[in-house]
């Protein structure tokens, strides 16, 4: 079998990590970093580049550059968070055919679930080139209180990418794992979550055996890093229009670059007191020629215009301790996970929260890969996890009046089921409809729905005779499905009410074969290249030691004949290199090792 790796799919980063050797390692990219930016960009010329090369590109190209797509993970069009980044995005955010949310570069639409694809087979690669083995099988982490269909979007973005998702981890679950390795103290723990688009907060407790078990989650789902930086774009903005009367927004090069000098600022600010946010020639008008943006930024401002998302944090972790039945004193340790947490203000606030200082032993954006590397190691050697995780949101159905009806309550230990009596409520009631909801409220219309479905074919009777047994399962991913049992006659049915990432198979099969395809591209073009540069480096070996050789070897026939055949050789293959196909460079490559060794053998006789 092949191996599996663990993937933190994050808004701002991704991370693939391995275990090796016994100890869980992150993986690093080509370009030697330990994470890969979450931005893809389609070029003019069509081609797709993902990671740090895309975040350079972006300012010339933003209409067609996407960051933070993780956010609109299985959402529909018309929820207040796709509205919401549709508003704000340099690039357009469209309705797709099912609803759903369809981001348009070059005039394609591309899904949700096959643009985080991108960035799955991104960390792919990075794996494969690391093992130096096929990897198609990942434990691929998602925020805590990621709903149904946000987690099918993920399982649907890891079939696009070519890689089956074994397991769905929470990611405060995976930075748990990840901070207990090697530590066998019983523990109750607080993973504050922060990320770039998301925030989670879980109570894990640690028992005597190293089992994880997680007590409470909670958390945003749009609650992340990227509300900080728009609360900083829009005071930079603000403050242009006060001082030029001209809108930055309607200029997509300038909103870029105003994006990526508030998320530099933003960073800045946590190692400094102020910093100056230059951008010259940011916009130029007919009226008023070039203007530049010039503005000093103190980390009291910063802390000022973002008070109330970390408060909002605060709430939530209010809500997950009564959840678990603690107060902040009950917990052990506070590990801080997610970017935003190097942010002073929120280091302040967590730890005046908790009444001790977070845990300083963990990487905040490292550890979720490597706690999603330790569940894959296990599953590898089909051996238990030890990890007890729980449900964030209630699971039920529409009931009369519009209410919601909850079957398997927040907080419920998972994998789980429950089953529940239907009665028909009408006299030859033939089918029984039952709509299947996700969610905290109690009214049926502010939760999600999941699915419906009817039982037809009932046995006809009067109102309330006719009884099915209908079975609600959650698995240890958190994904919901459903069973039922006619009573009276014994007929049983298994009903899978699946959640919608908003694709269809066939766009799914089609998504899977384009992105099977490319990575057959890529590969190749890396494996011209690698041909590339490895006759580049004989030729420059060759070009370093003929003059040598032809000292010693010119003043016999034979010995100015192989030096003339070997310069002719080494010119010939420089002079067509960059324009030569695979078999060409193929072919070069063993001529120039030929060359090669006759130059050796000779020299070895001349001396």
């Amino acid at each position: 079998m092949s191996r599996i790796v663990g993937i933190d799919l994050g808004t701002t980063n991704c991370c693939v990590a391995v275990v090796d050797g016994g100890k869980p390692r992150v993986i690093p990219n080509k370009h030697g970093y330990s994470t890969t930016p979450s931005v893809v960009a389609v070029t003019e010329a069509g081609q797709r580049i993902v990671g740090q090369i895309a975040v350079r590109q972006a300012v010339t190209n933003p209409e067609h550059t996407v960051q933070g797509a993780k956010r609109l993970m299985g959402r529909p069009f018309d929820s207040e968070e796709a509205q919401h980044a549709a508003a704000h995005a340099s690039y357009r955010v469209i309705a797709g055919p099912n609803g759903d949310v369809r981001i348009v570069l070059h005039d394609k639409e591309h899904s949700v679930p096959e643009l985080s694809a991108m960035f799955l087979q991104e960390m792919r690669v990075v794996a494969e080139d690391f093992t130096q083995e096929r990897v198609d099988r990942a434990v691929v982490t998602v925020p805590a209180y990621f709903n149904d269909n946000q987690r099918q979007a993920v399982r649907d973005a890891g079939a696009i990418a070519g890689l089956e998702v074994v397991r769905i981890l929470n990611e405060p679950t995976a930075a748990a794992l990840a901070y207990g390795f090697g530590r066998a103290e019983p523990k109750t723990l607080a993973v504050y979550d922060l990320g770039g688009g998301t925030f989670d907060i879980s109570i894990v407790r640690i028992d005597e055996e190293g089992e994880f078990h997680v007590v409470s989650t909670t958390g945003d789902s749009f609650l992340g890093g990227e509300d900080f930086d728009e609360r900083l774009m829009d005071f930079l903005m603000k403050a242009f229009y006060r001082d030029n009367a001209i809108d930055l927004r309607t200029s997509p090069i300038a909103l870029q670059r105003v994006r990526q000098a508030a998320q530099k600022a933003k960073a800045e600010l946590s190692s400094v007191e102020q910093t100056d946010v230059s951008l010259p020639f940011v916009i130029a008008t007919p009226e008023t020629g070039p203007l530049h943006l010039e503005y000093t930024i103190t980390r009291e401002m910063l802390e000022r215009l973002t008070a109330d998302l970390v408060t909002r944090t605060l709430q939530i972790c209010e809500l997950g301790l009564s959840y678990a039945q603690l107060a902040p004193e009950h917990v052990d340790e506070v590990i801080l996970v997610g970017g935003m947490t190097r942010m002073p203000a929120v280091q302040r606030a967590v730890e005046e929260f908790f009444g001790r200082p977070p845990c300083k032993g963990v990487h905040a954006d490292e550890v979720v890969a490597l706690g999603a590397a330790l569940a894959a190691h296990a599953i590898e050697e089909e051996r238990d996890t030890g990890l007890h995780d729980v449900t964030a949101h209630s699971l039920g159905i529409m009931t009369a009046g519009g209410r919601f009806d909850a079957l398997i309550p927040a907080m419920e230990p998972v994998p789980t089921k429950v089953e529940e009596l239907f009665t028909t409520s009408r006299d030859g009631q033939a089918a029984l409809k039952v709509v299947v909801l996700q969610g905290q409220s109690e009214w049926a219309a502010e939760n999600t729905p999941l699915g419906r479905f009817a039982l037809t074919n009932l046995r006809p009777g009067p109102a309330g005779t006719v009884r099915v047994r209908v079975t609600f399962t959650i698995d240890e991913d958190g994904m919901f499905s459903v069973g039922a049992k006619d009573l009276d006659t014994g007929e049983e049915k298994v009903i899978d009410v699946l959640a919608s990432s908003g694709l269809s198979d066939d766009e799914i099969e089609r998504m899977m074969a384009d992105s099977a395809e490319y990575l057959a591209h890529r590969r190749a073009e890396e494996s011209k290249e690698d041909s590339r540069q490895a006759c580049s480096r004989l030729i420059a070996k060759l070009e370093g030691v003929l003059p040598e050789a032809e000292k010693k070897m010119a003043w016999t026939p034979v010995g100015a004949t192989a030096v003339e055949k070997a310069k002719k050789a080494v010119t010939a293959v420089k002079t067509g290199l960059d324009e030569a196909d695979a078999d060409a460079l193929t072919k070069q490559h063993a001529l120039l090792l030929r060359v090669e060794q006759m130059i050796e053998r000779a020299l070895e006789k001349a001396s």
